[in-house]
């Protein structure tokens, strides 16, 4: 084996050579009568495995396989360290062991990279490393290319995302990510069962984007000769379902908007959405704050994690605060400041223009957004939204301008938000009708008129609230990740074509 180590970032004449080389290597082990590929060898441990169960003058014969990560040879020996799913192991090979076949094998056609199936006892070296004393190899895969030793610089970045294979084999802090992603999604789905909850799954195509403002993306279906859309949420679809009966109902599944790409942002994204018949939206907020702090104990095994600067402590109950008081604690303004007729000065301070018929709520919300959406870093629920932001939301008995609905957010993002269901079909037809007119006026966002959810809601959607949790936000606050690119194994990218 070559002791020379050679990165991706050394060029692309040396990354062609050694392409080349180990091509070479391929033709050369099939002239001699090896497969590169062979069909399959049984392995009865796993790296973690050999270390947990050494004991000292064990002669258990391990049988293990693992891509080969370095590799120094000493004339006659030879120590490899082979990574497989559960961690890394040292092979030590010796010529007199193996015979002069395997040993040639090994010292001149197994490069780093490629997977390896090793058999032979434990030992422990004089430095204490729990070693597999090999007596027989076999060469189960050849790797083509070099190993990264890092990544390091903008060009790497990008193939970090592009060749996620890569940033798994050679960066152990992105696999306990992805690992950390799975705990977490398999506690949430753990969490709403015990709960009495049913998963399920509806359409991916829609005739009709709705369940958010969002821009989404158009398909065709030929046979239909019918455009359809990617779905932005599946929202209406699992209040038709609640109208059906599953009173306790949930869907963890991709969502897709057309809209830009940045740290917070990936067109395509995994959501929770789940609601609950007979209850409101405080409940939503309970259960919320349960089901996040659960997530925390599970991923973190400690309450207080740590996000960029900012140490997120979920052990203490959320704060819940009305948006209109949030703008005027964090903005630091006056009640008469926020009303009908002195807001626009407000807007006018931080240099913020709106349509001349965006509605006072709208204009709350991007004060909201621009003054206190920042500096919410612990647990905030934003609670009781304008109606006129909330067109699925019920409006509050109390007071109709004001729907019952609430955003959580964290170290300044948004990661979840949860509503009344809107269940008077002539309110939420004459809802549609006002996003529909603005539709037409060129909000892409804005949602199209549903009859067909209209006629759902005409057989009785009985009192409901639904809730959505992003879950690559939830899992970048756990991860302590400040790019959603880190936690979604296949980002979205622009496309680049192949050298």
């Amino acid at each position: 084996m070559s002791n020379e180590t050679r990165s991706m970032s050394s060029g692309q004449e040396s990354l062609s050579s050694e392409h080349e080389n180990r091509i070479s290597k391929v033709q050369q082990l099939r002239d001699s009568g090896i497969e590169p590929w062979p069909y399959r060898k049984n392995v009865n441990s796993t790296c973690a495995q050999v270390h947990e169960e050494f004991q000292e003058g064990s002669e258990k014969n391990y049988m293990v396989a693992g891509r080969v990560m370095t590799s120094r040879l000493h004339g006659k020996t030879g120590f490899a360290t082979i990574q497989d799913r559960t961690g890394k192991l040292q092979v030590y090979v010796r010529k007199d062991k193996v015979g002069e076949e395997k040993f040639e094998l090994f010292e001149s056609k197994v490069d780093l990279g490629d997977i390896v199936w090793f058999s032979g006892p434990a030992f422990k070296t004089k430095t204490g490393e729990v070693t597999i004393k090999v007596q027989d190899l076999i060469l189960l895969s050849k790797c083509l290319h070099p190993l990264p030793e890092k990544f390091h610089g903008l060009s790497d970045i990008e193939t970090k995302y592009r060749q996620r294979y890569l940033d798994l084999i050679s960066d152990p802090e992105s696999r306990e990510k992805f690992k950390a992603r799975s705990k977490t999604v398999s506690t949430i789905r753990s969490f709403l069962e015990d709960q009495d909850y049913i998963e399920v799954e509806t359409p991916m195509l829609h005739p009709i984007p709705g369940g958010a403002a969002a821009r989404p993306f158009i398909t065709h279906h030929n046979t239909l000769d019918s455009d359809f859309y990617l779905r932005i949420a599946p929202e209406l679809y699992l209040k038709r379902l609640v109208v059906g009966g599953f009173g306790r109902v949930y869907e963890l599944n991709r969502n897709f908007r057309n809209e830009g790409v940045s740290t917070k942002h990936n067109p395509e994204f995994t959501m929770l959405e789940f609601y609950t018949a007979h209850e409101d939206y405080h409940f939503a907020a309970d259960i919320t704050e349960a089901l996040i702090k659960k997530s925390v104990e599970v991923a973190c095994e400690q309450p207080v994690v740590l996000f960029g600067e900012h140490k997120i402590d979920f052990s203490k109950p959320f704060k819940r605060i009305s948006m209109r008081d949030a703008v005027l604690e964090y903005g630091n303004y006056k009640e008469e400041d926020l009303s009908e007729k002195n807001i626009d000065k407000a807007l006018a301070q931080h240099n913020i223009e709106l349509d001349k018929d965006a509605t006072w709520g709208h204009k709350l919300l991007v004060l909201f957004e621009e003054l206190v959406e920042p500096k919410l870093i612990q647990p905030t629920f934003i609670m009781d939204f304008p109606v006129s932001v909330s067109p699925l939301a019920k409006r509050d008995p109390e007071n109709p301008e004001i729907a019952s609905r609430w955003e959580l957010f964290v170290a300044g993002m948004e990661l979840a938000n949860a509503f009344n269901e809107l269940n008077d079909p002539f309110d939420q037809a004459q809802r549609f009708k006002e996003q529909a007119k603005a539709h037409e006026s060129g909000d892409q966002e804005a949602h199209h008129y549903d009859a067909d959810y209209i006629l759902a809601l005409e057989h009785a959607l009985p009192p409901t609230v639904g809730v959505g949790i992003g879950i690559d936000r939830l899992v970048m606050l756990l991860t302590n990740t400040t790019s959603i690119k880190d936690v979604i194994l296949f980002p979205t990218l622009k496309k680049k074509a192949l050298e």
